[in-house]
């Protein structure tokens, strides 16, 4: 074997290795350098420092008209199914006070009533807060949507992160991700020198 043909058939792990440190050095430019460095002439930041706001807002649009809105929230909220969870517990409430507290506070009026009252004011007191429920909700949800501004929050949090802590949540769900592509990368170069070896002994 010569020297010639030796060298030739490195070329698919030299090929795999270039490909590898180059998909590893274009990952490691997603969050570095975090301040901008002159870099021959050219100013360079890693992509989630620059980009930093921008990518904020975007998530902050999606979280806050697509993922999440108030609509949901109050369709939700006023679903009679979810109502009819609250009000056993409501009821519960309504009995204790009608059994023990008036009793208390207004011992006279106390005396009068009997099971049978107690029962007919019960069943109109539900009835009526089972109605008065949704109303109340859209009511909370109305004023919620003018004090609480999902939108902004979301903004202001992920563009308040240090680049530190967004690199260290990123890589927290992405690394395996990370190392698959990077694998990939590799196993891409491989073929293409494969490749090269295949044409190179062709054209012979």
């Amino acid at each position: 074997m010569t020297t010639i043909s030796w060298w030739l058939y490195t070329i698919p792990f030299i090929s795999a290795f270039i490909h590898w440190l180059t998909i590893r050095l274009a990952l490691k430019l997603l969050f570095h350098p975090r301040q901008p460095k002159r870099i021959l002439g050219f100013r360079v930041q890693g992509v989630f420092p620059k980009k930093q706001r921008q990518i904020a807002e975007s998530l902050g649009r999606i979280v806050g008209r697509q993922l999440l809105s108030f609509g949901d929230i109050e369709e939700k909220i006023t679903d009679p199914a979810n109502i009819s969870r609250i009000l056993p517990v409501v009821e519960a409430h309504i009995d204790h006070f009608l059994r023990e507290k008036l009793k208390e506070s207004m011992p006279m009026i106390g005396m009068f009533i009997g099971e049978k009252t107690i029962a007919q004011l019960k069943a109109v007191f539900m009835t009526e807060l089972e109605a008065l429920f949704p109303i109340i909700m859209q009511q909370y949800v109305g004023n919620l949507k003018d004090d609480f501004d999902l939108e902004r929050i979301v903004v202001e949090r992920i563009a308040g992160f240090s680049n530190e802590r967004l690199e260290a949540m990123l890589n927290e769900f992405l690394t395996r991700e990370f190392r698959f592509v990077e694998a990939i990368g590799a196993a891409l170069g491989f073929v293409i020198g494969l490749l090269q070896i295949f044409i190179t002994l062709l054209a012979k």
